[in-house]
C-alpha cells in the first residue's frame, strides 16, 4: 500500500497500556482535510487603557499621533507605530469606529463593553456576552481550553472598572489570570497527581454539580422576578464549572504539549513591566502554536486609575508618569511626545508578538495568517468615547484584506467589526447588539 492511499485522521492517537495515549503530529497522510478544512482559526484581543495620542492637525507633536497620516494604501505611520511598518500587508487601521452605546457612558466605563457593545441603563450594571466567548463556545471541545483570559490586574475588578475583557453567556465577568507561571503550569505543566486520582476527583465533582443543578429546578420555581435574575447568574457560573469538569475528563489521558520555557520570565510581575508584558504575549503565542486554545484576551491595564497595578508601568519604564497622568497630559506642552513614547513602547511589544506569529509556519502560510489580532482602546483621547484607536492584524487566510487605513463614518458601530470577525472565524453571525452589517471593506 502506498503512503498516499492511506488517510489518517488528524485526531488519531497512539494508545498504549493503562489507557495512556499520545497525540500525533500533523502528517502528510492526514491529507487535504488536515491541511485546509481543519486548519485552526483563532482570535486574540489586546486592550490598553485611556486612549492614545491623537493630536490636532496643526500640533507640533503631530508626528507622535497614534493613527497614521494620509488615507487608503498611501498612509504614513507616525513615530509611535513606526515599528509596525513590516506588517503593512497583514494589518488594517480602523479609524472612526466606536460603540454607539459607549458614547453616552463615563470615560472610565467603556473597557467593560469593548468586546460586548452592551448598553448600561441607569444605575443597573448588566453586561452581555463578549465575542471571544461566543467564538469559544462555537469551537467547543476542539482544544483543551476554551479560552485564555488574562490581564495585568487579574480577577474581574469592579463593575465599570473591569479587570477582564471576557464576559459569559449572561454577561457575567470571567476572571482574568495575571500570574504567568500559573498560566504556564495550567496549559503546559506536568501534573504530579496520578490520572486515577484526578479522574476520581473529577467524577466526584461532576456528581456534586449534577445534584446541585437538579435541586436548582425546585428552588427556581419558588423565586420572584428579581431573585430569578440573580439565581440564573449563579446557575450560569455553576454550569461553567460543570463544563470545565467535563472538558477536563475528556482531556485527562491526552498529555499536555511540551514547550521550551527557556526564554520565558514566568516569575515576572508588575514591578518588571517589560518582562511581564512580553511573557503574557509569549503565553498567548504558545497557546496558539500548540492549539491549546484558539481564543485569547489580554487587558494590559484596566480603567481604574486609583488602583490599577498597570498604572505605574510607564513610570517604571522611564516615561515619567503613570498611565492616567500621561493620558491627561496629551494636549499640554511636551505631553504629546510623552504619551506617544508610551504608545510606541506598547506597539513594539505588539510587533514582537506579530513577528512570532508571522515567522511560525503553519501549512501553506503562518500562524498570523490564521489568527486575527484586535488591538486598541475604548477611548481616543482621555475619556473621549469616540473614534477609538484600533487596528486589526492577521487573518489573511481567513478572508481579511489588509494594507489600508480605513476611515469609517461615525454612524457605523464597532459591533460591525465584531460581526465581521465572528464570521471570519466560521461563527455564522448576522447581527450582534446594535450592528448594521459587516465591514465589507475588510473582506
Amino acid at each position: 500500500m502506498s503512503t498516499k492511499s492511506w488517510h489518517l485522521d488528524r485526531r488519531t492517537f497512539l494508545v498504549g497500556t493503562a489507557g495512556v495515549s499520545l497525540s500525533l503530529p500533523l502528517l502528510e497522510c492526514m491529507g487535504d482535510e488536515a491541511t485546509q478544512h481543519s486548519r485552526p482559526k483563532r482570535m486574540c484581543a489586546v486592550y490598553f487603557p485611556y486612549g492614545a495620542m491623537t493630536p490636532r492637525k496643526d500640533s507640533p507633536e503631530k508626528d507622535w499621533g497614534w493613527m497614521p497620516q494620509g488615507e487608503g494604501r498611501e498612509y504614513k505611520l507616525n513615530k509611535s507605530l513606526q515599528c509596525l511598518e513590516p506588517f503593512r500587508k497583514q494589518l488594517s487601521f480602523l479609524k472612526g469606529l466606536s460603540h454607539l452605546n459607549g458614547r453616552r457612558m463615563g470615560g472610565h466605563d467603556t473597557a467593560d463593553i469593548w468586546l460586548t457593545g452592551a448598553q448600561f441603563k441607569g444605575g443597573t450594571f448588566r453586561n452581555s456576552v463578549s465575542i471571544d466567548q461566543i467564538a469559544a463556545q462555537h469551537f467547543g471541545d476542539a482544544t483543551r481550553f476554551s479560552s485564555l483570559t488574562m490581564s495585568t490586574d487579574g480577577g474581574v475588578g469592579e463593575a465599570t472598572r473591569s479587570s477582564t475583557l471576557a464576559f459569559g453567556r449572561l454577561g457575567t465577568p470571567i476572571p482574568a489570570q495575571n500570574r504567568p507561571r500559573l498560566v504556564f503550569n495550567r496549559f503546559f505543566g506536568v501534573n504530579s497527581e496520578s490520572a486515577v486520582r484526578q479522574r476520581k476527583e473529577l467524577e466526584n465533582s461532576g456528581s456534586m454539580l449534577d445534584s446541585l443543578l437538579e435541586h436548582s429546578k425546585t428552588v427556581r420555581k419558588k423565586l420572584g422576578k428579581n431573585d430569578l435574575q440573580k439565581f440564573d447568574e449563579y446557575l450560569d457560573s455553576v454550569r461553567s464549572v460543570e463544563k470545565r469538569v467535563d472538558r477536563s475528563q475528556r482531556w485527562l489521558d491526552i498529555p499536555k504539549p511540551k514547550v521550551d520555557a527557556t526564554d520565558l520570565h514566568l516569575d515576572s510581575d508588575h514591578n518588571s513591566p517589560e518582562e511581564y508584558i512580553r511573557t503574557m504575549y509569549d503565553l498567548i503565542f504558545l497557546a496558539f502554536q500548540t492549539d491549546s486554545t484558539r481564543v485569547a484576551t489580554y487587558q494590559i491595564g484596566n480603567m481604574n486609575g486609583a488602583t490599577s497595578i498597570a498604572g505605574q508601568f510607564p513610570q517604571l519604564l522611564g516615561f515619567g508618569k503613570k498611565i492616567h497622568a500621561l493620558a491627561h497630559g496629551w494636549n499640554k506642552k511636551g505631553g504629546g511626545e510623552a504619551l506617544g513614547k508610551w504608545d510606541q513602547y506598547l506597539a513594539e511589544q505588539l510587533a514582537r508578538f506579530l513577528d512570532r506569529l508571522k515567522t511560525t509556519q503553519e501549512g501553506d502560510g503562518n500562524l498570523l495568517d490564521h489568527t486575527m489580532v484586535l488591538y486598541g482602546s475604548s477611548n481616543s483621547t482621555t475619556h473621549n468615547n469616540n473614534e477609538y484607536p484600533l487596528l486589526l492584524a492577521g487573518g489573511n487566510q481567513l478572508g481579511l484584506k489588509h494594507g489600508r487605513l480605513h476611515n469609517f463614518s461615525k454612524d457605523i458601530p464597532l459591533t460591525n467589526l465584531h460581526v465581521t470577525m465572528l464570521n471570519r472565524l466560521g461563527v455564522p453571525t448576522e447581527s450582534f447588539v446594535d450592528s448594521t452589517g459587516e465591514l465589507t471593506d475588510l473582506i
